[in-house]
């Protein structure tokens, strides 16, 4: 088998020699020796034997100028991607394997400027797999690919960008403008790329990233979405995203570009998560009519599931009690330990904490029943969920202070452990009479 094929390689060798002349341009000054030595390494790819290619590429490599053949530098990556994996526990020997890796890419969008951009995208998809634990290298890189290519980059270097210089951020190596500069750039060109689902992910992942890295604060985060919202205010992803950041950021959805954004994404895709986004952002505004509508709007979707339903119906039965609806927040409590007896604990808490805070009018009697109710409440929270038995306590103990004496109750005609219905702010509840022992 050998002698066949050095044979055939001798006559490849004859011919090129008697077209050396002619070809010397293309082919360097010894273009005989590298004509030859790409004959040799080529047979030897074909066949896959790829050990006794290699030796023969590397000479070829080191006669030819980097115009004789394309397929040189192209065969001359797969070379050493397969060398790097064979030494990979030489750390030294393996980083001069992917400075040569990436060479051959660079050379190969310098010489073949109709390939560069797949030579570039190439290059940077090496370096993700191989370059290891130097992200300041991996920022600079990225970033010349990115601006050479442009909307064809592969997306993956976009996210990769963007981590390396969230990395290099946590390390005090660039500012946060840098890495919003940087996401500004991901962002623009993933949008301009066709859609799919591939493309989708990565922008997910691009914006979690950017969330994690807590570089920006509510005024970058305004300052940066504010244009991209007025050129685009009917863009559901794009308002999505801002709602999404804004309201992650501590105290940033106290604006007009959150407000906005959250109207327009509820518009453009109602659910019941925007619909709650909504609720926040009237909540935090003290509009308190809008906030519950918009709550309310929440929990109907059938979408929402009774554990979600409950956390709604509880966070609501709280901000209507801070906001002096207790009929309502007594109705919302109500419904959340229904729906989820892991927090009926805490909604009887808050129940009862409503019924103490009351302040009824009529005899001494009708003014004091509440309390009695705010007990039997509170009883029913530290059943629930013992962990709540010694706040529930102090308040009982609080509460029974104002139980009426015995004989007050007998005047009004109740007796102690009597069924007593009491109706106040438009609550109603069925109690028994309490008295002071």
């Amino acid at each position: 088998m050998k002698k066949g094929v050095l044979l055939f390689f001798s006559v490849i060798f004859m011919l090129a020699g008697a077209s050396a002349v002619s070809a010397q341009g293309k082919y360097g000054a010894d273009s005989a020796e590298c004509i030859k030595y790409l004959s040799y390494y080529n047979e030897y790819y074909k066949q896959k034997n790829y050990d006794d290619a290699l030796p023969n590429w590397r000479k070829a490599y080191s006669l030819c100028p980097p115009t004789a053949n394309q397929t040189m530098l192209i065969n001359g990556t797969s070379l050493y991607r397969r060398l790097i994996s064979q030494n990979r526990n030489n750390t030294i020997y393996v980083d001069q394997l992917i400075d040569t890796l990436l060479t051959l890419h660079d050379t190969r969008a310098q010489y073949y400027p109709k390939y560069a951009v797949t030579a570039l995208n190439n290059k940077g998809l090496d370096m993700i797999n191989y370059v290891k634990d130097d992200p300041q290298r991996l920022y600079e890189e990225f970033k010349v690919i990115i601006e050479k290519n442009g909307v064809e980059v592969k997306p993956q270097i976009l996210l990769f960008q963007l981590n390396t210089a969230c990395q290099l951020y946590s390390n005090g190596t660039i500012l946060p403008d840098d890495v919003i500069t940087e996401y500004n750039n991901v962002m623009s060109l993933l949008d301009q790329m066709k859609q799919t689902s591939e493309i989708e992910k990565i922008r997910t992942d691009c914006e979690s990233l950017f969330i994690a890295s807590n570089v920006a604060s509510c005024d970058n985060l305004i300052a940066l979405f504010t244009p991209r919202y007025e050129a685009n205010p009917d863009d559901l992803q794009l308002v999505t995203t801002i709602v999404k950041m804004l309201s992650t950021t501590e105290g940033c959805t106290d604006n007009d570009l959150f407000m906005n954004a959250a109207n327009a994404m509820h518009r453009l895709d109602p659910s019941y998560t925007s619909a709650y986004f909504l609720y926040r952002l009237y909540s935090s505004e003290g509009d308190v009519e809008n906030a519950l509508k918009y709550i309310d709007e929440a929990i109907a979707y059938p979408e929402s599931d009774k554990i979600q339903d409950a956390e709604y119906e509880y966070e609501a039965a709280a901000f209507a009690f801070k906001n002096s609806q207790n009929a309502k927040a007594f109705s919302y409590a109500m419904k959340a330990a229904e729906n989820d007896p892991s927090i009926a604990g805490k909604a009887y808490m808050l129940i009862g904490t409503i019924w103490g805070s009351l302040v009824c009018q009529g005899n001494e009697i009708e003014r004091r029943a509440p309390y009695w109710v705010a007990v039997d409440y509170l009883v029913k929270a530290k059943n629930a969920d013992p962990s709540l038995a010694e706040e529930a306590d102090k308040l009982i103990a609080q509460y029974r202070q104002y139980y009426p004496q015995t004989a007050e109750a007998f005047m009004y005609n109740v007796t102690d452990g009597d069924s007593y219905t009491v109706s106040c702010g438009g609550m109603r509840a069925v109690t028994t009479v309490k008295t002071q022992q």
